[in-house]
């Protein structure tokens, strides 16, 4: 059986303030909203759309991540390694071992998917 999910708007949806597990602010007062779209049937997989407000964030990840950014920029510096400036239409993909900082320099929305079970 086939099947197919067009994500809904972010609109009229209430969205999550929490910030994101593994993640701790490290300059400014960012703020963030995490709107979860779509579950696989097996919890494997989470499509959404994450925004932030300007600031930074020391973020460790435990799982795989794609992502467009649709506004905004953001310097992602891993911990030891080379600054990745990421702008509005770009893709990109967070390992699940990443760790480093997310300076959010312009207001950012971004689409994520993450996945969840990766043994």
């Amino acid at each position: 059986m086939q099947s197919i999910v067009k994500l809904p708007d972010t609109a009229g949806l209430e969205p999550s303030t929490a910030d994101l597990d593994g993640w701790i602010k490290t300059e400014g007062n960012p703020s963030m909203k995490t709107w979860v779209l779509h579950t696989s049937k097996d919890g494997a997989m989470v499509s959404g759309i994450w925004e932030c407000s300007p600031g930074s964030y020391h973020a460790t990840y435990t799982a795989y991540e794609y992502v467009v950014l649709i506004t905004g920029r953001i310097v992602i510096t891993p911990d030891g390694g080379t600054p990745v400036t990421v702008k509005a239409g770009d893709a990109f993909v967070v390992e699940k071992d990443f760790k480093g900082t997310w300076k959010i320099e312009e207001y950012v929305r971004k689409h994520f998917d993450f996945v969840v079970n990766q043994d």
